[in-house]
């Protein structure tokens, strides 16, 4: 599933083709949105937001369109009637004179007032957006230390989008070998020290991998792994992907756990308990 930087990469590509211009036409591939499409023809597209790992396209007349890319969904954007060649099912296509917003295979897709934004089970149930420059360490400080979630293994609750929204599960990896922390640690067994870098972590490395298009790893070995012919892929992640090949920080085996149906990528001698 996307992440959070993922999402704002994507929302800034259909912000820079669709924001600011007047909608011909918005058409929904889902049969109970199909009555709604009359209300969006001829309206300014005014602002396209992202809350975590959702999307709000609003527009200037108090109506939204929420989407969730959930597993599988994505955007595009095209010059009109270039639709890419992909064998995927349409679900919102949102149409100016100048370029064209395509989101195919999501099925989370609603149309809300302004009003009905807080009130969406959604929107008004996740945590701090991990991207937003109002979300501080101290923010993150204060969840770690917070009652619901002080006792609670953070393997279990890093993905909760309750707790911050955004991050996913390879920044769950990232963040946990970067502070060389289990998952199964609690905040509570962590000293004042330890969850002040967790803190500055879980804002620091999804900023990181919005600005970079994708790198958790470290930077100067990202570019040094690319120099020496690594793919992107190869290059960006510092345990995520990477069972059975050496830690960067200590020469051991990654592993790749499996609890819960969601794999963990770790360093079982550098994360301790």
């Amino acid at each position: 599933m996307p992440e959070g930087p993922e999402i704002r990469r994507a929302a800034d590509e259909v912000a820079a083709a669709i924001e600011g211009r007047i909608a011909n036409a918005v058409r929904f591939g889902l049969a109970e949105l199909k009555p709604r499409e009359g209300d969006f023809a001829g309206r300014r597209i005014i602002a396209v937001e992202t809350h975590g790992k959702a999307m709000l396209t609003r527009f200037e007349h108090g109506l939204n369109i929420y989407s969730h890319n959930q597993l599988y969904g994505r955007w595009y954007t095209s010059p009109p009637n270039q639709t890419p060649g992909i064998g995927r099912q349409l679900r919102l296509a949102i149409e100016t004179r100048q370029r064209w917003a395509l989101l195919y295979s999501a099925s989370d897709i609603a149309v809300l007032t302004d009003e009905e934004i807080t009130a969406h089970p959604f929107l008004a149930s996740i945590g701090p957006d991990v991207l937003d420059p109002a979300t501080t360490a101290e923010t993150i400080l204060g969840r770690l230390l917070d009652k619901r979630y002080r006792n609670r293994r953070l393997g279990n609750f890093l993905t909760d989008q309750k707790f911050v929204a955004g991050l996913g599960n390879y920044l769950r990896c990232e963040i946990l070998f970067a502070i060389a922390l289990s998952p199964q640690c609690k905040p509570s067994e962590l000293d004042a020290n330890t969850l002040e870098r967790l803190a500055k972590e879980i804002i620091e490395l999804p900023r990181q991998s919005y600005r970079t298009r994708g790198i958790t790893n470290d930077l100067d070995r990202a570019e040094k792994l690319l120099a020496t012919g690594a793919s992107f892929e190869e290059a960006r992640f510092q345990v995520f992907r990477r069972a059975g090949k050496p830690c960067y920080r200590c020469g051991g085996k990654i592993e790749k756990v499996t609890k819960g149906g969601q794999a963990c990528y770790l360093c079982p001698r550098c994360q301790i308990s």
